[in-house]
């Protein structure tokens, strides 16, 4: 399948779709004509790096991981147990981050006296 399609079925855009082929993530055959050609297996690839990604992981920790998925749904399943540790210290992380970011919100409500209400952001 062409580019365009696999963006159709995955809802990832095209430009994204060459930036993981840049990043080494899908590897496409080229046909004569230059064009990507893409086998019915990326869309399942396409799918787990979408995953990974919103995971808050890099690319180059999503090219470790993606060998190692054994399902649709990115499961490692043991299979690549050396993994585990990273991830539990990048979960570590994005918990630190959230407590930081809480801390910040309870001294802002304690600035006012009470808590903010969200407000919409105004466009710039």
């Amino acid at each position: 399948m062409r580019i365009g399609e696999l963006s159709r079925r995955t809802g990832a855009s095209q430009r994204s779709l060459r930036y993981d082929e840049e990043q080494g993530l899908l590897t496409p055959t080229r046909l004569p004509n230059g064009y990507r050609d893409y086998d019915e297996h990326t869309v399942t690839t396409v799918r787990r790096i979408q995953v990974l990604l919103s995971a808050g992981l890099g690319t180059s920790a999503v090219a470790e991981i993606l060998p190692c998925a054994v399902d649709d749904g990115v499961v490692l399943s043991g299979r690549c147990p050396e993994l585990i540790e990273g991830l539990a210290k990048e979960r570590h992380r994005i918990n630190a981050a959230i407590g930081d970011l809480i801390t910040a919100r309870d001294i802002l409500d304690s600035l006012v006296g009470r808590p903010l209400r969200a407000q919409a952001v105004p466009s710039r």
